[in-house]
């Protein structure tokens, strides 16, 4: 990445996220403004901001991009909080969602989406949206009816000039109101369906598979101005001062968008902004380099984080015990690449069959008009779409026809070809692969229908992957269900501290400003549920011995035994990483699981039986407090938890990259699923207080608020030792047990002390605690930060602790802010830390 994506002094030193909901509007975020600008972030990165489907919790379900939410507090609301926002120092992230909008009810709240219903492809709002009009006689498939249209006959009415359906309401073609029913129905532009026709009758694309959000085509640069006008006016006033832009995958062209994206913002602004990606990257992806933006959200780092917690030897042992005690067929749970590829061979069949039915009639088209490809059949070009789809080990590859190749797409597909064409028996119907594989490369053509499959393909797999994988086999394959993460590997989840140094150097390099997280809105487990869970790597055998245990236990004392052993593993798993038997919390979690898992039940095909048995064990097992299950565990994973809950933390706010801290997650923050990972937040200033007054932490939550109000004050105090311009430099401890500390040094680059501070976007640090608990205030000459931190604390117990290992610390006089020991040349690892298993050095 290059400095000058971004405007001088727009990177935040560190971001919050505000899950905005009517539970928690504008008001109630202004109303904790003091405390987060106290906490030490730079800005606020708030969720969607524009008008939604009514009650929404989220806000990814917009219905009006040129109105804020009214629901949050309307324009003003939002205005209102920039102000108290600025006056503290910080600025304002806003979420933004360009791929799709809601198709609410009633339909009339999304204005565009109500008028092409009511005046069809004429309407001039028809080139908003990804329809093919082409079926079902030129009308647009709405699967909203309960039941076949037949049986909901009955439930339809003309009222008021509107055809009305329980909450819906639909406009009606002028001229038709006073029509006989059937006939009115025949003449509008919609076909009002059932909803199980979906899966293979709807003709607009939509986000993943869920028909309630409608696909924009944010490529037409008149749908990109309408899209765009409200949110580029609150740059342009100063409101906002950075984007983070939803599930750019899903998009025809992302790096077009970008692009067009980068040049409003700039228009608007005067300079650009940071702006960030939700970009999913696989083991070894990279993001393209010519993307105009600051990098991704932060997956990657998550990822790269966890895994350092992981022990390889363990898990391999976790794996075996999982194997052995669940019994999992290898495509149903057993082994993780077998489990993907059944996983995407049932979501390319079913879910998006009617995606792959559209890039059918595309690729039919296209060899109609070629004689040289006009022999293959309609069934091999669809076998052969699905056999591709199937094989892309990342969510899409990113091509324009006519525009060159990024030589990973290019090998990622041919690759894939190669082995997809043992789908066919006879040798020359197996040529249709590599014709679809270069019509997906767009080497076939640069006309219409050419255009429309390139991007169409990148935007199914982008589905496929995002189903097949995050919303079934990471219900399948469940070992260790914390390396089932967004941007995670469960088959192969545990980094080595090489690994991880080697990451870290390359963000400082190539995408020094880009985001890191380790909870969100989407993670399936918070960060701290999922620390404690990777302490079972630590202890595999015990994990294994309890829940046979158990198994037998519960069977001789007649409580409701699990309905496999599969759920029985994944429920105590959930239960053990939550940390209590919260029965509201985790009934609803482990249900979701298993219809995600798609084993006995799943969303659309429900075993109502099946369901009642999970609730009925649940609630006699892993959701009762007097289980013999909680004491049998004890405190064995309380330290390894808390060791690798406070690692964790620390070197995502140390690390290359902008931390962006979920609402909450200052303090132990253990969540779920959504919505459990989206309840209104609770903010507790009155817990830092206390610290900043002096007093000792009084357990691992208030040490996670010891160290993350301590990092983010020390970053924002200190913005070059962490951002673009800074340098990263892996520290190595020698000694008996030097694999167990991961450190490194962060420090200005050359040439770069004393710089102007980026963060505060020129409004000035104006929070308050920075001055106390270590931070001597040294200049930034000789200045920089080491982090230091334990992994697999329970092994190095068990080893018999640090003993003589070291740490050869950079010259000078070191004091941990955390604990205000000092130290200084080869620092001994037991007294460094022997109070916490972590440590946050400055010069002195």
């Amino acid at each position: 990445m290059t400095f000058d994506r971004i405007a001088p002094g727009s990177a935040p030193t560190a971001t919050y996220r505000l899950q905005l909901q009517p539970a928690f509007p504008f008001a109630a975020a202004r109303a904790v403004v003091p405390y987060l600008a106290s906490l030490g972030v730079s800005h606020l990165h708030l969720s969607p901001v524009l008008e939604a489907r009514p009650g929404s919790t989220h806000g990814y379900d917009v219905v009006d991009h040129s109105a804020v939410r009214a629901e949050l507090g309307g324009e003003e609301g939002l205005r209102s909080l920039a102000r108290a926002a600025h006056a503290h120092g910080l600025g304002l992230i806003v979420d933004i969602v360009p791929n799709h909008m809601a198709v609410p009810a009633p339909e009339r709240l999304n204005k565009q989406l109500w008028e092409v219903l009511r005046d069809g492809p004429a309407s001039p709002c028809a080139r908003w949206f990804d329809i093919d009009w082409g079926r079902h006689g030129g009308k647009v498939l709405l699967p909203v009816l309960g039941g076949p249209l037949g049986d909901e006959l009955a439930r339809l009415r003309v009222e008021d000039g509107v055809l009305r359906y329980h909450d819906h309401e639909f406009p009606l073609r002028p001229g038709t109101e006073r029509m006989p029913l059937p006939e009115l129905l025949d003449r509008q532009w919609y076909r009002l369906s059932w909803w199980r026709l979906a899966r293979t009758e709807l003709n607009y694309r939509r986000f993943f598979t869920i028909s309630e959000l409608i696909a924009v085509r944010v490529e037409d640069p008149e749908v990109f101005e309408a899209t765009h006008g409200k949110l580029l006016e609150l740059v342009r006033d100063g409101v906002v001062d950075g984007l983070r832009v939803d599930h750019p995958d899903g998009l025809a062209d992302p790096e077009g968008y970008l692009r067009r994206l980068d040049r409003a913002v700039r228009d608007a602004a005067g300079g650009g902004r940071w702006t960030v990606v939700e970009k999913i990257l696989g083991r070894g992806e990279r993001l393209p380099p010519p993307w105009p933006v600051a990098g991704t959200t932060g997956y990657d780092a998550l990822h790269h984080i966890d895994g350092l917690f992981v022990d390889p030897a363990g898990l391999e042992t976790l794996t075996a015990v999982y194997r052995g005690f669940a019994v999992p067929p290898d495509d149903l749970g057993g082994d993780w690449p077998a489990t993907v590829r059944r996983a995407a061979r049932r979501v390319v069949t079913h879910e998006l069959a009617a995606e792959v039915e559209r890039l059918t009639r595309t690729a039919v088209r296209l060899c109609a008009a070629d004689p040289r490809l006009r022999d293959h059949a309609p069934w091999a070009l669809r076998t052969a779409i699905r056999e591709l789809l199937v094989r892309l080990p990342v969510y899409r590859p990113y091509v324009s026809p006519g525009a060159p190749v990024a030589g990973a797409d290019a090998e990622m597909l041919t690759v894939a070809a190669e082995d997809a064409r043992a789908a066919f028996a006879v040798r020359e119907e197996a040529r249709v692969v590599c014709t679809v594989r270069d019509a997906a490369l767009g080497r076939l053509g640069d006309g219409p229908h050419h255009r429309d499959f390139c991007a169409r393909f990148a935007q199914t797999a982008a589905a496929l992957r995002a189903k097949s994988v995050e919303d079934t086999a990471f219900y399948r394959y469940t070992p260790l269900l914390s390396a089932a993460e967004v941007g995670g590997d469960p088959g192969r989840p545990a980094v080595a501290p090489a690994e991880f140094h080697a990451f870290a150097a390359r963000l400082r390099s190539d995408w020094p400003a880009t985001g890191t997280v380790l909870s969100t809105h989407d993670t399936k487990r918070s960060a701290d549920v999922r620390a404690r869970l990777a302490a079972l790597t630590e202890c595999p055998d015990r994990w294994g011995r309890l829940l046979e245990a158990l198994e037998a236990r519960d069977t001789a004392a007649g409580a409701a035994p699990a309905p496999d052993p599969h759920l029985a593993w994944t429920a105590w798993q959930t239960a053990v990483g939550l940390g209590s038997p919260d029965g509201e919390r985790l009934v609803p979690a482990v249900l979701k699981a298993v219809r995600e898992a798609g084993l006995r039940t799943t969303w659309t095909e429900q075993d109502p039986e099946y369901e009642e048995e999970v609730a009925r064990f649940l609630k006699s097992g892993p959701c009762d407090p007097g289980h013999r299950a909680w004491a049998a565990l004890g405190d064995a994973l309380d330290a390894p938890a808390r060791a690798n809950m406070l690692g964790a933390a620390l070197l995502q706010l140390t690390m290359p990259g902008v931390p962006d801290l979920y609402m909450g997650t200052e303090h132990a923050y253990a969540a779920l699923v959504d919505p459990d990972n989206r309840r209104p937040p609770e903010p507790r200033p009155e817990a830092l207080d206390r610290l900043d007054a002096g007093g000792a932490p009084d357990g691992p939550s208030a040490e996670k608020l010891l160290l993350t109000s301590a990092a983010l004050r020390l970053r924002r105090r200190h913005p070059q030792w962490f951002g673009p311009s800074s340098g990263y430099t892996p520290l190595s401890a020698e000694g008996p047990a030097a694999a167990h500390c991961v450190a490194f040094l962060r420090a200005g680059a050359a040439g770069s002390e004393g710089g102007a501070g980026v963060g505060d976007g020129g409004r000035g640090d104006t929070g308050r605690g920075d001055t106390g608990r270590g931070d001597t205030g040294r200049g930034d000459e000789g200045g920089g930060a080491v982090t230091v931190v334990t992994r697999l604390s329970r092994r190095l117990a068990e080893a018999g602790g640090w003993g003589e290992t070291a740490l050869p610390l950079p010259p000078g006089r070191w004091r941990d802010l955390l604990t205000g020991r000092t130290a200084e040349g080869a620092a001994s690892l037991g007294e460094l830390l022997d109070r916490l298993p972590v440590a946050l050095l400055v010069r002195t």
